[in-house]
């Protein structure tokens, strides 16, 4: 069965590699849970201060402030009040040792005490070896400490999506491989909701916080193109 109502998510814990991760992946998910009443937190592996899409306008030396900013400037339109740094290094997760990591994330999920935590699949979603990391200490962590009933999801999306992705957008501008992303069929997710109206309106605002990250894009694409990828968020049990 899939679920499409995140009040039913109870607290919600994400945990991904660098600002933005959570808003293209999770961000309706999120401001219609906090909607809900519920209780979310965001946990986000590092500053994202190697990616620069644009060095004039964002240089490497203040990108990490920036980056910063434009996060608590997105996770305030969804109403996501309680995020964690770990500060790790920009590109390094894979160095980061696991029993370290790991360690943190269990100190976490312990004190939140997830119902649903949300994280990337084995592949990273684009195949980025930070992305690939998160969800390796984020599945040992759940498995050393997620609470009885608690469910783990791994993001993806649908086969129709991703077909239409590849048909519109250059892979290589958010691919770090030649292989296609991740997809699992409607049928197969535990967490499926294509958002529309305000809802969708609500998450194109938080990413355009982001404006390092998305402004380049959305001015590569068009902001029809763009918005038009936003509206599905998908996940699947491990």
């Amino acid at each position: 069965m899939t679920d499409s109502d995140p009040a039913q998510l109870g607290t919600i814990l994400g945990v991904w590699a660098h600002p933005d991760d959570e808003a293209y992946l999770s961000a309706g998910i999120m401001a219609a849970a906090v909607d809900a009443g519920n209780r979310v937190v965001c946990v986000t592996a590092t500053r994202g201060e190697l990616g620069s899409l644009d060095e004039d306008r964002w240089p490497l030396d203040t990108l990490a402030s920036v980056r910063e900013k434009e996060l608590e400037a997105c996770l305030a339109v969804l109403g996501v009040r309680e995020h964690i740094w770990l500060d790790y290094p920009d590109g390094g997760c894979a160095d980061v040792p696991a029993d370290e990591a790991v360690g943190r994330l269990v100190e976490i999920m312990r004190d939140v005490q997830p119902d649903t935590v949300l994280t990337f699949g084995p592949e990273g979603m684009t195949w980025h070896v930070d992305h690939i990391a998160v969800c390796e200490w984020t599945t040992a962590a759940y498995q050393e400490a997620g609470a009885n009933g608690a469910r783990l999801l791994y993001a993806t999306h649908t086969p129709e999506w991703g077909e239409a992705f590849l048909a519109a957008i250059n892979a290589d501008q958010v691919m770090m491989t030649d292989q296609a992303p991740p997809t699992t069929p409607a049928d197969d997710l535990a967490l499926y909701i294509q958002w529309q109206g305000t809802a969708l309106d609500r998450k194109y605002e938080a990413l355009r916080c982001q404006h390092s990250q998305v402004d380049p894009f959305v001015d590569s694409i068009g902001e029809d193109w763009y918005r038009a990828f936003l509206g599905e968020e998908a996940f699947r049990l491990p």
